[in-house]
């Protein structure tokens, strides 16, 4: 597994259990219950840009992709020679085409999943062992046109996107992906989308586990992979904003979480570093909103019925023998 996937996977695990009855993962919860105990907390963060209440969203699942939306996506992905699938609120694959008799599971390389209103696409064995560097992959300029055209083709409204991260896929050394080679295969890009001109926050530079839509170039610039989550949304509630008493509150009683920084290999040592921590100044908070609600552990694997609001806090953490800089997420609505 290649570090961009440990530190997504690390975020995933703790998104999901933190303060919850069914957290199952007392490492975790052991290590975050002793953060910042004797810790002075100090707000410097400007708040004036802070919306004063946050609207709740409705996700309405399952979305029936329409029969154009496919066609594009199916064109994207060179995959005309395939026929369509029917509309409906069933999953529906295109599995790689491999030799009779193939001895391990078939690799997918395009899904429509209607319950969490999602769709994807993978190049065939764009995912396997390879030592060899692509070439003339896109620069970052021609690879956010070709993105915004991509998602205006699939019908997303990118007046309500935002250019949130690119991203660089390295080729894997071994086909257990225990290491990374220095070779690059692909570059992409995330296009985050937006809800009152709030983005929404995701596991990995890749949006994983946000609404948006994100698309990856290879060697001279060929589609490798690209995944697009959009539901349709309804207004259900607005609450207000948390002020920075509350969020400081939710610091001292571990209401929050000091995310994996970016090819983060020891976190948990990390964090036991964090619990000497005497003085913690907040610099910056940044709201998202949250596929999900925070804390809460959906039933079953079940996709999030509720889009909510959360917040990035970018902090200084005084250990005694040095700062280290953390980011922590917390709730930012009562």
């Amino acid at each position: 597994m290649d570090t961009m996937v440990k530190t997504a996977a690390i975020l995933t695990i703790i998104l999901a259990s933190a303060f919850s009855a069914f957290a199952d993962f007392p490492t975790i919860e052991g290590l975050t219950s002793h953060l910042f105990t004797n810790a002075v907390i100090v707000w410097q963060a400007p708040t004036n840009e802070l919306p004063r209440n946050f609207w709740i969203y409705q996700r309405t699942l399952p979305r029936v992709f329409s029969e154009r939306v496919i066609s594009k996506a199916i064109v994207l992905g060179s995959l005309q020679q395939k026929a369509l699938p029917r509309l409906s609120t069933k999953d529906f694959y295109i599995p790689e085409d491999l030799p009779p008799n193939w001895p391990g599971p078939v690799p997918v390389v395009f899904g429509v999943q209607p319950d969490d209103a999602s769709l994807f696409y993978e190049m065939p064995g764009y995912a396997k062992a390879s030592d060899d560097p692509a070439k003339d992959i896109p620069t970052d300029r021609v690879i956010a046109a070709r993105a915004w055209k991509y998602a205006r083709q699939l019908g997303l409204d990118t007046k309500k996107m935002a250019l949130k991260n690119f991203y660089t896929h390295f080729c894997n050394a071994d086909q257990n992906q225990d290491e990374e080679a220095h070779g690059v295969c692909g570059r992409g890009v995330f296009l985050s989308r937006e809800l009152d001109g709030i983005p929404f926050f995701s596991a990995d530079e890749q949006g994983d586990g946000a609404e948006g839509f994100s698309v990856e170039f290879g060697g001279f610039g060929k589609t490798c992979s690209f995944s697009l989550c959009w539901s349709d949304v309804q207004r259900c509630e607005s609450l207000p904003t948390d002020d920075p008493r509350k969020i400081i509150h939710n610091i001292q009683m571990h209401k929050i979480l000091v995310l994996p920084d970016a090819n983060e290999t020891d976190y948990f040592t990390r964090l036991k570093k964090l619990a000497s921590a005497t003085k913690v100044v907040v610099t910056r908070i940044t709201p998202y909103y949250f596929k999900g609600v925070f804390g809460q552990v959906p039933t079953s694997g079940a996709p999030a019925k509720l889009i909510t609001p959360m917040a990035q806090l970018e902090a200084i953490a005084d250990c005694g023998d040095g700062n280290i800089i953390i980011r922590m997420v917390t709730p930012i609505i009562p």
